[in-house]
């Protein structure tokens, strides 16, 4: 055994969480109770998701936990996706030998779990509180603008948040300041600010300023701001620095930052591509949000993160460290429903730990990558029912994947799960995607299941075919280029046929992106337990939006009623 078992470390974590006030966690903190020999499992909440994390007496490679939910009090139970037994050596982030995660749920709800070792008596049962979309308000400062940055120190309560509420107001700094807003202080909501010119012209030192910059504290939320004109020429380069970011973090103990319904657009200076003539090296510039080794437990959702060509980014949504235990965005964080484009590297850079990350409901495009995904050491991650257009390398040139996958600082840190449903590459008729499943990159420990995987040709890859894979398993994907054998034993080889009007429509950031009933794919997806939701008849249909369903909504005005 470990010097620390996964079982006293989860007992550790739950002791640690239940000293805490239950408005830190905005949700009532998980409760269990055990029969037979398992361990004290514990749940994690966001708005819509439970992270779950359990260490049963007897847990083995060869035995799934079985996963039932339901709202409390409620007549029957939905089944959720079975948690694998992955144990990480050398590390304690790993928190439990199971890990896995219920989604699709009901913001300040009181769900009941019941987790079960497979081919054993051995059960937990818990209850676990979504967070509410309601914070409880105190003292709100009505925030001026300005020419000069707002430093927030002043921290509200779990019981009565600060509200710094900016709307109508600017702060220009015309790059004269590096931020335009910094913070630290924990249970604060800003709200409504218009800032730019961060970014002091005369400062060529390397490291990344943010226009808002976190500097500690938690529990912050950020909303309805609009951020642009950010950044710093770097004169070695002629590009904007690397990591300069709308906003930014590199706090070890930042937890629970919430960013939505922000429109972060338009740095001051354009991003490098992976192919200038003077500096081929990694793409380098500004970015919208990056997220350096914190505390996790964020949601990045409903946001509008989006340039042009004269304007790119490096990563659109990033960070680090990337081969590491933690990396971007930390574990149990959400980033969903949001519009992410124009970027010469990862529109959203999900790298590093990974455990219980759950990404879905996106808009990516213009991106070389569409996900980055390299590594993921602790995992699980998720990633569902998102929509790529446009897969672009340089301006006039395709290029790049849906998901980058392999590794980062060694393929030792390949070691997490990682689960791809339901998702579309889509096609226009003017720009065809161009990789899958990492092109040829080395994938680890992968299931994909009901994803449109449309490459440009039928020789391209939509899945890995290196020799160095591991422990993968695709099928019920619909796919027109290369897989490795032994796969897509029940997949579909053809293009897809859309519903008349197909598309994503810009003006009101609206999507279809249904198949004909006519088309391959069709009714031809396995079902997946609480991730193929929108399905009503006896098998989903493969990618992200099922037919009869509402149109797709991103960026600021998805998920109102």
């Amino acid at each position: 055994m470990r010097p620390t078992s996964a079982a006293n470390r989860l007992r550790i974590a739950a002791a640690v969480l239940f000293l805490l006030p239950p408005a830190v966690m905005h949700s009532e903190t998980a409760r269990a109770d055990v029969s037979g020999s398992g361990e004290t499992p514990l749940a994690v909440p966001t708005f819509h998701c439970l992270g779950l994390y359990w260490s049963p007496t007897g847990g083995a490679a060869d035995k799934e936990v079985a996963v039932r939910y339901r709202r409390q009090g409620a007549a029957t139970w939905s089944e959720g996706l079975p948690m694998r037994y992955n144990p990480i050596p050398g590390t304690d982030e790993d928190l439990a030998d199971y890990r896995g995660s219920i989604v699709h749920l009901v913001p300040a709800t009181t769900y009941e779990i019941q987790l079960t070792l497979a081919g054993t008596q051995t059960t937990a049962n818990l209850t676990a509180t979504t967070w509410s979309e309601a914070f409880p308000v105190g003292e709100t400062v009505r925030v001026s603008g300005g020419d000069v940055p707002l430093a927030i120190t002043a921290s509200g309560t779990p019981q009565a948040w600060r509200v710094y509420d900016g709307r109508g107001a600017t702060i220009d700094v015309g790059h004269r300041h590096d931020h335009c807003l910094t913070i630290d202080a924990a249970y604060v909501i800003v709200r409504g600010l218009t800032l730019r010119g961060a970014g002091a012209a005369e400062n060529a030192r390397r490291s990344a300023i943010g226009a808002i910059r976190i500097e500690g504290g938690h529990d912050i939320v950020i909303e309805d701001c609009d951020v642009s004109d950010w950044g710093r020429l770097n004169p070695a380069t002629g590009f904007g620095f690397n990591m300069d970011s709308a906003i930014l973090s590199h706090s070890a103990t930042l937890q629970r930052l919430i960013v939505q319904r922000c429109k972060l657009h338009h740095p001051t200076f354009d991003g490098s591509t992976w192919y200038e003539p003077k500096y081929p090296t990694h793409t380098m510039g500004p970015q919208c949000i990056s997220l350096f080794n914190t505390a996790g437990n964020h949601v990045l959702r409903y946001n509008e993160c989006y340039s042009d060509l004269e304007h790119m980014y490096n990563d659109t949504v990033g960070g680090g460290s990337n081969g590491s235990f933690r990396g971007s965005p930390g574990h149990d964080s959400d980033i969903y429903g949001n519009l992410v484009s124009h970027c010469w590297d990862d529109g959203l850079e999900v790298e590093g730990g990974n455990r219980n990350v759950r990404v879905w409901d996106n808009y990516i495009s213009q991106s070389m990558m569409m996900i980055g995904n390299a590594a993921t050491s602790i995992g699980p991650l998720y990633i569902w029912r998102n929509v790529c257009a446009r897969s672009q390398w340089q301006p006039d040139h395709s290029g790049g994947y849906f998901l980058k996958m392999g590794f980062a600082g060694g393929e030792h840190w390949m070691t997490g799960h990682q689960y791809i449903f339901h998702n579309t590459l889509f096609r226009s008729d003017e720009w065809l995607p161009t990789g899958g499943l990492g092109g040829n990159r080395i994938v680890k420990h992968t299931v994909s299941r009901n994803n449109i995987l449309h490459v440009r040709s039928p020789d391209g890859r939509c899945a890995s075919e290196a020799p160095q894979n591991i422990d993968n398993d695709f099928d019920y994907d619909l796919f027109n280029g290369r897989v490795p054998p032994d796969h897509e034993a029940h997949g579909v080889r053809a293009e897809p046929v859309y519903a008349a009007g197909a598309g994503f429509d810009a003006a009101s950031r609206t999507g279809q992106f249904q198949l004909a009933p006519d088309s391959p794919g069709a009714g031809a997806g396995q079902p997946i337990p609480n991730f193929s939701q929108a399905c009503t008849g006896p098998a989903p249909d493969m990618g992200a939006h099922q037919r009869g369903a509402p149109p797709m909504r991103f960026g600021v005005a998805a998920g109102q009623p």
